[in-house]
C-alpha cells in the first residue's frame, strides 16, 4: 500500500494539470472545442439550407409590373380615366424566352413589362391565355434565358418542404418557406378546373406567377392565391401544380389556346339526404342542375334534374371529377354516361364539342 500511494500522488496531479491546462486552452481559444449538440451527440444533423435549391431557381423568376387603364368612378374624380399598376411575378419554364405566369397578373393589361434577374428589362408577348386554370404564357426575344428545372407534382407528399419564390409587394427575389399541406385541393370556388397544392410557405400580393420549388430547386407549381377568410386566416396558399402547367403550356403553343372537351351540362353535388333519397351511396352521383341549350348534353335529351352517375365508365363522386373528365376529352369524342331520372337508371351517348372560351385579353 506503502509502494501504490507516490503513483496515486503523481497520477492526481497529471490530472489537476491536465485540467488546469484545458482550462487556460478553452478560455483563450474556444473554437477549438468540438461542436456538441446536447442531447444528440456529436453526429447530430446541422440544420439544413435551402440556398442551393434557391440558387438554382431564383435566376428564372421574374418580376412583373403591368398598366391597366381603368375608368375613374371614384366620388370627385378627375378624367375619365386613372391607370392603375400591380406588380406579379412569372417563371422561365423554356430557354428560348417563354415564361408562364397568372391570368389574373396579366388580364386586361394595357402594358406588361419584365425585369428579369438579372436586371434585364422587356416587354414581352403574349401568346396565350387560359382563364380557367390561370394561367398565362409570355414570351420575350432576349438571347438564351435560364430555365428553371422542371419537376414532377404527382410525386408531392404532404409534409414535403417547400419554397416560394416572387416579387411580393414589390420586394424583388423574396423566398419563403413551408411545407405541403395538400395536394389535389378543389371546390374552392376560385377557378372551373381546381387542383391546387396547398401550402404554408407565405404567398402575398406580388408572389402570384411566381415559383413553388422543392429542396433541389426543380419548379413543382406556380404560385397563385392566397386564402383570405378573414384577417386571422394564415398560412393558406395554393398553388397551379406542374403537371397541369406544363399540359396547358403544350395546348397554348400548339394550338394558341387550351382545347378541352364539353358537353353542356352544369352539374351540382347531390346531398346525402337526396342520397339517400335516391338509394345511392352518399359519394355517388352528382345533379344536373342546367342543361345549355343546343349543346351535346340537350341534343342526346338529358335533362334539369337527372342524377349522373358515371362518365365513360368511371364512377362519378364530385362535380369537379365530372368536369375534369369531361374537358380532357376531345371534340367528337364520344361520351358514355349512365344516370337516374325518375328512379330509373339509363344510359345515353353524347358526342363531345369543344368547351367556348370564357376568357378575355
Amino acid at each position: 500500500m506503502a509502494r501504490l500511494k507516490p503513483v496515486l500522488i503523481f497520477l492526481i496531479q497529471s490530472v489537476v494539470v491536465g485540467l488546469a491546462a484545458a482550462f487556460v486552452v478553452v478560455l483563450v481559444r474556444p473554437q477549438l472545442l468540438p461542436a456538441i449538440d446536447l442531447g444528440r451527440g456529436t453526429d447530430a444533423v446541422q440544420p439544413a439550407s435551402y440556398a442551393d435549391a434557391v440558387d438554382i431557381a431564383a435566376p428564372s423568376v421574374a418580376n412583373v409590373y403591368t398598366r391597366r387603364l381603368m375608368a375613374n368612378t371614384a366620388p370627385g374624380g378627375s378624367g375619365r380615366f386613372r391607370v392603375n399598376t400591380s406588380v406579379g411575378s412569372a417563371v422561365i419554364i423554356d430557354a428560348e424566352g417563354y415564361l408562364v405566369t397568372n391570368f389574373h397578373v396579366v388580364s386586361l393589361a394595357n402594358e406588361i413589362r419584365l425585369q428579369l434577374a438579372d436586371g434585364r428589362i422587356a416587354n414581352p408577348e403574349l401568346i396565350g391565355v387560359d382563364a380557367e386554370t390561370d394561367l398565362a404564357l409570355l414570351k420575350v426575344d432576349l438571347g438564351p434565358l435560364p430555365a428553371i428545372p422542371l419537376g414532377r407534382s404527382d410525386q408531392l407528399r404532404i409534409g414535403d418542404v417547400v419554397l416560394a419564390i416572387g416579387n411580393p409587394y414589390g420586394l424583388t427575389k423574396t423566398v419563403t418557406q413551408g411545407i405541403v399541406s395538400a395536394t389535389g385541393r378543389g371546390v374552392l370556388g376560385m377557378l372551373t378546373f381546381e387542383n391546387f397544392i396547398q401550402t404554408d410557405a407565405a404567398i402575398n400580393e406580388g408572389n402570384s406567377g411566381g415559383a413553388l420549388i422543392d429542396t433541389s430547386g426543380q419548379l413543382v407549381g406556380i404560385n397563385t392565391a392566397v386564402l383570405m377568410q378573414d384577417a386571422s386566416t394564415e398560412g393558406i396558399g395554393f398553388a397551379i401544380p406542374i403537371d397541369l402547367v406544363r399540359g396547358v403550356v403544350d395546348e397554348i403553343q400548339r394550338n394558341g389556346r387550351v382545347i378541352r372537351g364539353w358537353v353542356g351540362i352544369v352539374p351540382d353535388e347531390l346531398s346525402r339526404v337526396e342520397s339517400e333519397a335516391l338509394g345511392i351511396n352518399s359519394n355517388t352521383g352528382i345533379l344536373l342542375n342546367t342543361i345549355v341549350a343546343g349543346s351535346p348534353a340537350e341534343t342526346a335529351g338529358l335533362r334539369p334534374g337527372d342524377v349522373i352517375l358515371s362518365i365513360n365508365g368511371e364512377t362519378i363522386s364530385s362535380r369537379q371529377q365530372a368536369l375534369l373528365i369531361v374537358a380532357r376529352l376531345n371534340p367528337d369524342d364520344r361520351v358514355a354516361m349512365e344516370g337516374l331520372r325518375d328512379g330509373q337508371r339509363f344510359r345515353v351517348t353524347l358526342i363531345a364539342a369543344e368547351r367556348p372560351s370564357t376568357q378575355s385579353r
